[in-house]
């Protein structure tokens, strides 16, 4: 599962200067222009959506800036602090500020067989194979969290990680709480979570009876209480304790394996 990327100058948008919500600062590229002094023009901010959803895709975003000339966007928070109108709003003018911009995803069936980290790791490079494709080479990524999941893993064999056509090989720098600070990556929060919402709401039409289209695969009690009475779809994810073990306990098919997130 991918999607096609978007390749655009850089925007020359106003600066944002109104607090986020909940009183926390807007997000700026002060972080970003600090690789400056290693050389670095142009950068990658990345962050993934829907890690812990029982259904749906594993979703990742990337945002590329050029530190040389990206003016800040006005509006952009982290996406979980936006309303889901404030995102839909947000998602065409960002992908017009971003230099290029793509998000990737991992199905449901992939994090049962690969595990949630094997995932996000294929789902990020699916992104970064289309971040490539539109010409678009950067220098370094910016990744929200402590963890580099996006480089290639070491010391695996190759049976324990996918087969990826184009792997991530530029630096990889992770910082916590990015999504909150650094404009790009939250700018990649937005476009990630945006995709992945329209693809739940999507799913919802095949099976409505689990409120996709409101819960967007999360654990909600009316989305616990359905999976309880009808038992899991093709889209969710049957290796984890869907329900802490209930479904495993009552002898579901599919249900044996261990939480993986």
């Amino acid at each position: 599962m991918s999607s096609a990327v978007q390749a655009s100058p850089a925007s020359s948008a106003r600066p944002a200067r109104k607090p986020a919500a909940g009183g926390t600062k807007a997000p700026t590229l002060r972080h970003e222009r600090t690789f400056k002094a290693q050389g670095i023009q142009l950068l990658a901010g990345v962050d993934e959506v829907g890690r812990g959803a029982l259904a749906g895709p594993v979703s990742v975003g990337i945002a590329v800036v050029d530190l040389e000339r990206q003016k800040p966007l006005a509006g952009v928070r982290d996406s979980k602090l936006l309303s889901p109108a404030e995102r839909e709003r947000l998602d065409p003018l960002v992908r017009r500020w971003s230099v290029a911009s793509a998000v990737g995803h991992a199905s449901a069936g992939e994090i049962d067989s690969l595990g949630i980290i094997a995932a996000l790791r294929l789902a990020g490079n699916r992104a970064w194979s289309s971040i490539l494709g539109s010409g678009i080479v950067p220098e370094a990524v910016l990744l929200d969290g402590s963890h580099n999941w996006l480089s290639p893993a070491e010391q695996l064999s190759l049976f324990d990680q996918p087969v990826l056509e184009t792997v991530c090989e530029a630096p990889v720098h992770t910082k916590v709480k990015a999504d909150m600070q650094c404009l790009s990556v939250a700018a990649a929060s937005v476009i990630a979570k945006v995709e992945r919402d329209r693809m739940m709401r999507d799913l919802h039409t095949e099976f409505p009876d689990y409120g996709w289209d409101v819960n967007k695969g999360y654990a909600t009690a009316a989305h616990r209480n359905v999976l309880r009475a009808a038992g899991p779809t093709p889209y969710h994810r049957v290796s984890w304790r869907l329900l802490g073990g209930e479904l495993q306990d009552a002898g579901v098919p599919g249900l044996e394996g261990p939480s993986d997130d």
